[in-house]
């Protein structure tokens, strides 16, 4: 089973971009974004799925240089 993750901004909180990983993604991971620059991750937050619902929210905190 696949995880689709919310890639954030550590500098600005915002989000980047979503990205599918087919494990759940360690704290120290490295990829690249869709414009190629290649990140390694600061930590990974895995959140509380809403009520009613059974997908959490996972968002991995990364630093871009550009």
């Amino acid at each position: 089973m696949s995880i689709i993750a919310t890639v954030m901004n550590s500098t600005t909180g915002l989000a980047i971009q979503k990205m599918k990983f087919e494990r759940m993604p360690k704290p120290w991971v490295t990829f690249h974004l869709e414009n190629g620059e290649q990140v390694t991750a600061d930590r990974v937050h895995v959140g509380k799925p809403a009520p009613g619902k059974f997908i959490t929210p996972v968002e991995v905190w990364v630093t871009p240089k550009g």
